[in-house]
């Protein structure tokens, strides 16, 4: 019997080995190393940056769930996309859309820092001394300079948004939805709930929205400028 894996094309099936190395690593190393800390995303201000980050956070996750279904996306919309645009060009596009995920987000960050301090970082990002500047928005301060990202999703939305514009009439069949759903509606349903949580800022909600949109729009401009048409002999 022919392995369901037989015809996964090589990008696809080298990103999922890597990125589940990765996971089994961060919890097999995690006494002699905190690989969260090293290859998450952090502010480029914070002292946990480091350069390396904004492409090794796509290869970290934050639990099962959070892997299993970045790969399940990329295990279903990937080798179709990877058909398509050729496996160079695919590479290029999957790690752009994931940079421009980080790229976005910072920015966003960026912002949310410069209306707490009037700048774009400080001095000496220690809760204490921020607290008696800042007063109770030092917790946001803090959050904003600590908090990793972490997650293929950005990527995962370039993948997404690709698919919507170059199959956009292929029916899908969603969890929790009895009925087909056509690729372009699917695709820009899901941005209009990532924009309104995004805006939103809900209590609780600690999903990096704007790296997901921040990779459907670096997707969209890639495929603008690459010039990618929509294949006129898929049914």
């Amino acid at each position: 019997m022919q392995s369901p894996f037989a015809n996964i094309p090589p990008v696809v099936k080298n990103l999922i080995i890597i990125n589940i190395l990765f996971f089994i690593a961060t919890y097999a190393l995690a006494q002699f190393v905190d690989l969260g800390q090293l290859f998450a995303a952090y502010y480029p201000a914070s002292p946990l940056f480091r350069p390396w980050q904004p492409l090794t956070y796509m290869f970290m996750h934050g639990g099962f769930s959070h892997i299993f279904f970045n790969m399940f996306a990329l295990f279903s919309f990937g080798p179709l996309l990877e058909y398509t645009l050729g496996s160079k060009r695919f590479f290029n596009y999957y790690f752009i859309t994931g940079i421009g995920g980080y790229v976005l987000y910072t920015l966003v960050q960026a912002l949310q820092v410069h209306a707490i301090t009037g700048g774009f970082s400080i001095a000496n990002p220690q809760y204490q001394e921020s607290f008696a500047v800042y007063g109770e928005k030092a917790g946001t301060l803090m959050g904003l300079y600590f908090g990793p990202m972490v997650g293929a999703s950005g990527a995962i939305f370039g993948l997404l948004l690709a698919f919507g514009v170059l199959f956009p009439e292929l029916e899908m069949m969603i969890m929790f939805i009895p009925v087909p759903v056509k690729a372009k509606y699917f695709v820009i349903g899901y941005i209009a709930i990532e924009l309104f949580a995004g805006f939103g800022r809900f209590q609780g909600d600690t999903v990096a929205h704007f790296a997901h949109l921040g990779g459907a729009l670096f997707g969209f401009i890639l495929l603008k400028i690459w010039g990618v048409k929509r294949p006129n002999n898929f049914y």
